[in-house]
């Protein structure tokens, strides 16, 4: 019996075979290129083709939604960018190499250029607010230079807080040359954001995006780098909700697009042409641009320049607490499935949350039945809301949830906390004791000069042990341990030893340092 024989299926045609082989090239160059170098005609036809390459084909086709390139974008957007250039007192000036203005730019900002190479304002180009030449030295006049975008044709246009607070005088400069007097509107240090406006013309405008862009959507930024004009640059969004040190209320969009000092105001625009952001800060060791920039979003723009519009000023939703994150140690010893939250270290006397029962130990989980992620986010939502404005928080309080109704108040000036600087470490007979593998020496507060009268002082950290690794410092008050008010290095060993014998292996501390409270939660199954 001879064999089977299973006819082989016909062979393809030669054209066939190209045309399967040029599917392959194009979906693997499709995937590799990047999106703006190449488009995939719409009336691509798929059929014969086999059902992976076609689907491949078709599913690439989708994502390649840039153009070739950003001509059009540009010719679009650029002339609503504006050069802003302003006369400022030389006396209000850090006199420092490249002039920097380091008064008009806000404390958080100023603490972050000056670990990125401007100590003391000194070395200006190197990381400060990317806007600011010197024509002059001393008490002389100084003109700034920085960058903005209309928002809209009466004239109105958005720029740095420190690119115009305190300005003599403000000019810009429009895309084909024209050079107009500009007033400032009004100015908010918090989100280094203000609002000036050109009268006497109709002019062209963006729109603030509606919609927030993702970790590696392309973007273009346009402005004034250098004093040189109307510079376009592009890149990637390289991250999003960038804390940078600069307040309570960082949400900084990172991109890689080249920024440069003045560029400071400015607009970054994804491909629609929409205003994701207002360049305010770069990280750069040189002074130039490393790939690292700073862009404050456009849904915080809306906030605030509605605001300034409006009333010449900002005001924001307060509700008066201390907050600190909820990291995964915090969490084990409080219980909770997630590290998510904001955990209330102190309500301050008087505020709305001390009036409707908050109390320090309280896990405030949602506002207005929105998730809150972390404190950062709780400061931005309540600070995003209007004072006197009524809002529901959801809050772990012990164990149990719960629904605080509050109103909120208004956002008061900025209080300075200082730290303890006393070099008080308490005499011999404070009654320090001390707390073994912890790595703490514990005296009462009411024995040690200063120290108040509640809570137990910190007298003397290993700089080996425990706690020193978990932040403790000398001069530090302990308030509470696991929940229980403690007077007496006592106090914290009996809670400890509890919290041993109970098998937990951290124990939450409520620790005050200077004017500032927090919770530390802190190992003991070792000490």
């Amino acid at each position: 019996m001879s064999p089977s024989v299973i006819p082989a299926p016909n062979p393809p045609k030669k054209s066939r075979v190209l045309s399967i082989r040029r599917a392959v090239l194009l979906a693997t160059t499709v995937a590799s290129l990047s999106a703006a170098a190449l488009v995939v005609a719409p009336g691509l036809n798929l059929q014969g083709y086999p059902a992976a390459i076609a689907q491949n084909l078709s599913e690439q086709a989708k994502k390649v939604a840039a153009p070739v390139g950003f001509a059009d974008i540009v010719e679009k957007v650029k002339p609503a960018v504006i050069s802003v250039r302003v006369k400022l007192d030389g006396g209000s000036q850090a006199d420092g190499v490249g002039g920097q203005n380091m008064e008009n730019v806000p404390p958080g900002l100023q603490e972050f250029f000056r670990r990125f190479g401007m100590p003391d304002g000194r070395n200006g180009p190197q990381g400060g607010p990317e806007g600011m030449q010197p024509r002059g030295r001393g008490h002389g006049t100084v003109m700034g230079q920085g960058s903005g975008f209309f928002i809209s044709a009466d004239g109105y246009a958005v720029t740095n807080n420190h690119v115009v607070d305190k300005a003599e005088s403000v000019q810009v400069t429009t895309d084909d040359g024209k050079t107009h007097t500009a007033k400032v509107i009004g100015t908010d240090p918090r989100s280094d954001l203000a609002l000036i406006k050109v009268e006497g013309g109709s002019f062209p405008y963006v729109k603030l995006s509606d919609t927030t862009p993702r970790i590696g959507d392309w973007v273009l930024a346009v402005g004034n780098p250098f004093g040189l004009g109307g510079t376009v640059t592009a890149g990637i969004v390289s991250a999003r909700g960038r804390d940078i040190g600069a307040g309570a209320y960082d949400d900084f969009i990172q991109i890689d697009a080249p920024v440069n000092k003045g560029n400071s105001g400015g607009p970054t625009f994804d491909t629609e042409g929409n205003v994701i952001g207002v360049n305010t800060a770069i990280f750069s060791p040189s002074g130039g641009s490393v790939g690292i920039a700073f862009a404050i979003p456009s849904d915080t723009v809306k906030t605030v320049i509605a605001q300034l519009k409006d009333h010449g000023s900002v005001t924001r939703g307060w509700i008066g607490v201390q907050i600190q994150p909820v990291t995964q140690d915090i969490a084990d010893s409080l219980g909770l499935k997630k590290a998510e939250g904001a955990l209330v270290a102190e309500p301050q006397a008087n505020s709305p949350a001390a009036k409707a029962g908050i109390e320090a130990g309280d896990v405030i989980t949602a506002v207005n039945g929105d998730a809150v992620k972390d404190a950062r986010d709780l400061a931005k939502k309540i600070g995003s809301l209007a004072p006197k404005a009524t809002v529901k928080l959801a809050v772990l309080h012990q164990g149990s949830e719960k629904t605080v109704s509050l109103t909120l108040g208004e956002l008061p000036n900025a209080k300075e906390a200082r730290a303890a600087t006393s070099d008080e470490n308490g005499s011999a007979d404070n009654g320090a004791t001390d707390m073994g593998k912890l790595g703490l020496t514990l005296a009462p507060a009411a024995r040690v000069s200063g120290a108040g009268s509640q809570g137990v002082v910190v007298t003397g950290v290993d700089g080996s042990g425990i706690a020193s690794e978990h932040g403790f410092s000398t001069g530090d008050v302990i308030l509470e341990v696991a929940g229980k008010a403690v007077s007496s290095p006592a106090d914290v060993r009996k809670v400890v030893s509890s919290a041993r014998s109970e098998g937990k292996k951290s124990v939450l501390i409520r620790v005050k340092s200077g004017d500032n409270t927090r919770f530390v939660a802190l190992p003991v199954g070792q000490g």
